[in-house]
């Protein structure tokens, strides 16, 4: 079943950033978020002030906050960048394309540690997005780099924030992008962009998935989507366990249910609304980066986010 419904009034946080992603929600208001297109890791007051925290360059993508306090960054790389009637489109891997990898970002310094550039002696191309289980472990995506006339077949790896473990454990999929855990930490969800589908995977340890087979050999079920032609980016969860995924083209987030098997598009002005993450004191506060035209929005959520792990007391 699917339903779209419009959605509240959005209060404007900051404007002028060079494609903002990544959000991260602080203890005290703050926001901490990634600028694709200018390399930085920015963090934005309460009030809109914005301040540069750290300069990894390439294409620093998603974020979340690890077992050490530190940011841990997926870095794509970087991209070609177009602007047309005032707003910023990211396209193919650039000539001076530095990479895929992971980054740690330690707040107080500025300083960038790379933790993994490659899995199997594989490249990482382009990663995308990351959620740490309470273990301390990360989930990330690989969502792969574009060229001319081919582009990248990437997938979904687990790996240990201390640099000593990587492994991938989907393969293949087509530019997988947002990543969650339920609540209970039981199942996966990964949003491909390319599809317009998530995707859900059950859990039977971290890092592993359950043995079985339903829409996908390697145990993946198919959630639902709104009618129409779509993309979608990054994802967040929230208490309710519904998967919150920040969708492109028709602009706004998707709301899909997997236990009453729903999908709800809640609209925004953006078509290239690209990430949500929730915050505030009740953690009813969704902050959305609105990309192609350079803002961090927020606005009341009708259930609280779910509490990432590791994002207290920060």
């Amino acid at each position: 079943m699917t339903t779209q419904a419009n959605w509240q009034p959005t209060t404007e946080i900051t404007t002028g950033l060079r494609f903002p992603e990544g959000p991260v929600a602080l203890a005290d208001g703050r926001v901490l978020l990634v600028e694709i297109a200018r390399g930085t890791i920015t963090e934005v007051a309460p009030d809109g002030a914005q301040r540069i925290v750290a300069q990894p360059g390439g294409g620093p993508n998603g974020a979340a906050l690890g077992p050490d306090g530190a940011l841990y960054v997926c870095n794509n790389g970087g991209f070609v960048w177009h602007e047309r009637d005032g707003r910023l489109y990211p396209g193919d891997q650039p000539e001076d394309y530095s990479g895929g990898r992971i980054e740690r970002i330690d707040l107080a310094t500025g300083d960038v540690t790379v933790l993994y550039d490659a899995c199997d002696g594989r490249p990482l191309r382009g990663p995308n997005d990351l959620v740490f289980d309470r273990t301390g472990g990360f989930w990330f995506t690989d969502h792969g780099k574009n060229r001319l006339q081919d582009r990248d077949r990437t997938g979904v790896f687990y790996a240990k924030a201390d640099g000593s473990s990587i492994k991938q454990v989907i393969f293949p999929l087509e530019g997988p992008n947002g990543i969650g855990l339920s609540p209970a930490e039981d199942a996966l969800y990964v949003a491909e962009t390319l599809t317009g589908r998530v995707w859900e995977w059950r859990l039977s340890a971290p890092g592993v998935l359950v043995d079985e087979r339903r829409d996908r050999p390697d145990g993946g079920r198919l959630l639902p989507a709104p009618p129409g032609y779509l993309l979608y980016d990054s994802l967040a969860v929230d208490s309710l366990g519904r998967v919150c995924v920040a969708t492109l083209i028709q602009g706004g987030i998707t709301v899909i249910d997997p236990v009453a098997n729903t999908a709800e598009l809640r609209p925004f002005d953006d078509i290239l609304t690209t990430n949500i993450c929730f915050g505030g004191p009740d953690l009813r506060t969704a902050y959305l980066t609105l990309s192609s035209t350079g803002r961090l929005v927020s606005v009341p959520w009708d259930a609280p986010g779910l509490a990432l792990n590791f994002s207290e007391g920060v």
